[in-house]
């Protein structure tokens, strides 16, 4: 004990030295632990600038971001396989469809057939048909058939002013503007109507519309939906017993060996005492009975 004791042994200048260090240590930590050394102003910066500086930033984080995503190119639906569909996102119920489709050696040409063979939501074919690539064959296949279905008057574009308003309900006063406000009646299928129109010498009934090359039954209902015979047309009819050849020929319902069977038999009965009497020829077409005396009498 007597070796260690002058180590411990401490005078009184000294044992104050150590005092003071000690409480020296102390008022340090305290006014480390409860001063607050902040200014509390915040100096120098400009909102404007910060707000520039983290929408820079916000930016560089979504091109990182696109940077990440696959990019797309051009593909043939076709040939999509498990891992493509998935990156395409496309549901394994689609990604089924396809492939079971294909395994019956059938064959995708167009956005729509893709649509109806996968199921696809809308929103998703939108996004992913503009990168379809299908053989030329194929493209040329299909702009031949828009270019054939344009020529039927199928295909149309609309190009009336909107905010036109038809001048007349009554079909047989329509103008071609008042008929192509119709949807799916454009310059081409409005100028037959026309057309027909005036071949008819007027409409005397409204389905007389589904007699116009091209124009389906769907889009002739919506036009009658529009427009009907306000007047029926007055119509200069032919005397059958006194007409030639040509003049019955000019019936828009009544072709050539039509027109041969009436004379025939007008010629066996000498004269038609009424026009009913075309009822009596062999094969004559009773379903268009109504319409072929429009332009013909018997006096």
């Amino acid at each position: 004990m007597k070796i260690f004791k002058p180590h411990f042994w401490y005078n009184k200048r000294q044992r104050n030295g150590v005092f003071f260090l000690l409480l020296v240590i102390v008022v340090l930590q305290l006014i480390y632990v409860y001063v607050d050394f902040s200014s509390g102003k915040v100096e120098g910066i400009n909102k404007k600038e910060l707000v520039a500086f983290q929408n820079t930033i916000d930016s560089l984080g979504r091109i990182e971001l696109g940077k990440r995503k696959p990019k797309l190119y051009s593909f043939n639906p076709n040939y999509i396989t498990d891992f493509k569909g998935y990156q395409l996102g496309m549901s394994v119920e689609e990604i089924d469809r396809l492939h079971n489709y294909r395994k019956q050696n059938k064959w995708i040409n167009s956005a729509k057939d893709f649509k109806q063979v996968t199921k696809i939501s809308d929103s998703l074919l939108n996004r992913i048909a503009p990168y379809f690539k299908f053989p030329d064959w194929v493209v040329k296949k299909q702009n031949q058939k828009k270019e054939s279905k344009r020529e039927l008057g199928l295909i149309e574009k609309h190009t009336y002013n909107k905010e036109y308003k038809i001048s007349t309900n009554d079909i047989n006063k329509a103008t071609q503007q008042d008929f192509e406000t119709i949807s799916g009646v454009g310059e081409v299928l409005s100028s037959r109507i026309i057309k027909y129109r005036k071949k008819l010498q007027g409409y005397s009934f409204s389905k007389q519309l589904y007699e116009v090359w091209g124009l389906n039954k769907v889009v002739a209902d919506k036009v009658m939906q529009t427009f009907s015979v306000v007047k029926k047309p007055t119509i200069k009819k032919v005397n059958v017993n006194t007409a030639k050849f040509k003049e019955v020929l000019k019936n828009p319902y009544v072709n050539y060996e039509l027109c041969k069977k009436i004379f025939e038999y007008r010629d066996e009965v000498a004269e038609l005492q009424d026009i009913s009497e075309l009822r009596n020829i062999k094969d004559f077409p009773l379903n268009k009975y109504d319409r072929i005396i429009l332009y013909l009498e018997a006096k």
